[in-house]
């Protein structure tokens, strides 16, 4: 028995996630002869662009999350569902979720990426993500617990590992994080935690490729390296975790690193639910389309955004997963769907790019936008403009500006708060020393 009543007049179009790319289908088909129901297992839209602010006890968690109800408010073609969707049945034109099955004519897969661990689960057990609110929170709670904890902790190692922190991934994540970690022992650690020596914290970044901000121009990334570093940041490119059991964080060069902290963004694997057919399912797990968003070999399903990849001759790889790429997408996506209504030709996708931005700090920030690159006091500006307009919401805007203004001036924040204990599970105590250990280079 289907959950929802499917007996209007109207084609209807099933959204799943409720990102950037689900989103702008849905507002670009407001005037349109479908009816739109939106499917999310959260009943608001992240802005994931400031989930490390959020991590980092920068901003509250609330500043960048919106009601995808009130969003659409005025709407009246669209409805929404909180729900999990279980698997796609594409033959019977239904999305099985845990509130039952609802059918669709046409379905978005909008459904974004999760972190990828590449298959090793003591680091996924172990290190922390950081793709949703959830997530962040988690994250807040466990920088903050390790610190409190480091206050008590009688062993000087232990202690040691408690204040080192490694943030493995050199995107645009991972490289504005371990520039909140550089801060918030350069600044706050000394006024708040007035009892530890803020010398001891440590932060890492460990890089995989040659260079952070691969997908920058190397005169940014090559910038972002020298604001990292001079903020005490340890920088390593060209190396790889090998393993990490809560304690120990191996490297490929040799080294083992000793902390409690180990903050994971060196991957994305697309969220693609269960059911479509397995060739249509890429590297990545993402969903393989053609320049409409078609999911290969199915007519009426199509996939936008980190869940998908988008191959042409001309764009063999697919295209970025930033928020752009998943807006424009989602526009042109949602007119060629009226398009289809009207039996017109549809138009291929052309992404307009209009640059890049990350900042690594107060201050501090490269931009990349087109034939203009700039560094430093003026690209933070403008990073801090762009992200402030982007939210959701004119009191999420003031709430971040003034949280912004604050800490611009004081360094101070009432967001760093454990408001509920972070359990990762158990952690094992430093065993001695073994033969490899030994020959590993300790840090």
């Amino acid at each position: 028995m289907e959950h929802l009543d499917t007996s209007g007049p109207l084609p209807r179009v099933v959204i799943v996630g409720g990102g950037f790319a689900g989103l702008e289908v849905a507002k670009t088909l407001r005037k349109a002869p479908v009816d739109v129901l939106l499917i999310d297992k959260h009943n608001y839209h992240t802005f994931q662009p400031l989930l490390y602010q959020v991590a980092s006890g920068g901003i509250e968690a609330e500043s960048i999350a919106f009601p995808i109800r009130r969003i659409f408010s005025r709407q009246k073609n669209f409805m929404f569902r909180m729900a999990e969707v279980l698997r796609v049945e594409p033959e019977e034109n239904l999305v099985h979720t845990e509130i039952g099955p609802i059918r669709y004519d046409y379905l978005v897969i909008a459904t974004g990426a999760d972190t990828n661990f590449f298959g090793n689960e003591q680091i996924k057990h172990y290190s922390m993500p950081m793709k949703s609110i959830p997530e962040a929170l988690n994250l807040r709670s466990l920088i903050l617990q390790n610190l409190e904890a480091a206050l008590v902790e009688p062993d000087p190692e232990r202690k040691k590992a408690l204040m080192t922190f490694v943030v493995v991934g050199g995107g645009p994540t991972g490289v504005e994080l371990s520039g909140a970690l550089a801060e918030l022992r350069n600044k706050v650690l000394v006024k708040e935690y007035p009892e530890l020596d803020a010398s001891e914290m440590r932060v890492f970044l460990v890089e995989g490729k040659p260079r952070v901000l691969g997908t920058f121009t190397e005169q940014a990334s090559a910038k972002a390296a020298h604001f990292l570093r001079k903020m005490g940041v340890d920088v390593s490119n060209g190396v790889h975790v090998q393993s990490y059991d809560g304690y120990e964080l191996r490297i490929d060069d040799g080294r083992c690193i000793r902390t409690r902290n180990v903050l994971w963004s060196a991957g994305v694997m697309g969220a693609a639910p269960p059911g479509i057919e397995s060739g249509a399912v890429v590297r990545g797990n993402r969903l393989q389309t053609d320049e409409f968003f078609r999911v290969k070999g199915l007519d009426n399903v199509f996939a936008i955004g980190d869940v998908s990849v988008v191959v042409t001759e001309a764009n063999p790889e697919g295209y970025p997963g930033v928020a752009q790429v998943a807006i424009q997408q989602g526009m042109q996506l949602a007119r060629n769907l009226v398009r289809l209504l009207k039996q017109e030709p549809l138009k291929p996708f052309r992404y307009f790019n209009k640059g890049s931005l990350a900042t690594i700090g107060r201050n501090k920030a490269v931009a990349d936008l087109g034939f203009i690159r700039f560094q430093g006091f003026f690209a933070w500006l403008v990073w801090m403009f762009v992200h402030l307009m982007s939210l959701v919401g004119a009191r999420n805007r003031l709430i971040v500006f003034i949280n912004w203004a604050g800490s611009y001036f004081t360094f101070n924040s009432i967001t760093r708060l454990i408001i509920r204990r972070y359990d990762r599970g158990s952690v094992p105590k430093p065993a001695a020393p073994k033969e490899e250990v030994k020959a590993a280079q300790q840090v």
